[in-house]
């Protein structure tokens, strides 16, 4: 079974079961926007692969397995919607796109997003080339960049 449906689908049914009750088929496929009888048969899979514990017509719950990649999942998604809203991405857009980025960057891509997202969260305020840069996402004009600070940032090499 591939990664991504994997994720999805451990991703949805973490979210959907709220603690500790379960996840049921029609909910799933519902989220997915998929046909619940091509859920069941991925559930069937999952619980073969031992991701979920599945009794038909009972429900799902996720494994400890499932649930680490859930967390994890999960985790990669908001980081990496926060980081494309941070450009100036809009939000449904941002969730969109994270979604797919979120089973396809590399690694060492997808930690460096996220120290990104650290860095800027941890900075107390929004730094003025984020702001310009949002400014031009929205607007579609790059202002000329003032003179003092070309000269601040003469010290950085790009």
């Amino acid at each position: 079974m591939r990664k991504k449906t994997i994720e999805d689908y451990v991703e949805v049914i973490y979210n959907l079961q709220n603690g500790s009750k379960k996840a049921h088929t029609n909910d799933i496929a519902s989220a997915l926007e998929i046909n619940p009888a091509s859920v069941t048969e991925i559930l069937q899979k999952l619980h073969k692969d031992r991701f979920v514990n599945y009794e038909k017509y009972s429900g799902v719950t996720l494994t400890k397995k499932g649930k680490k990649i859930a967390i994890q999942t999960e985790s990669k998604h908001r980081k990496l919607k926060q980081f494309l809203t941070l450009l100036g991405v809009d939000k449904k857009i941002a969730e969109k796109d994270a979604c797919e980025m979120e089973h396809i960057l590399h690694k060492e891509t997808m930690d460096t997003i996220i120290k990104f997202v650290e860095v800027i969260e941890k900075c107390g305020m929004t730094p003025f080339w984020l702001e310009r840069l949002k400014e031009y996402v929205k607007k579609g004009k790059l202002k000329k960049c003032p003179d003092q600070l070309k000269e601040l940032c003469k010290n950085y090499s790009y």
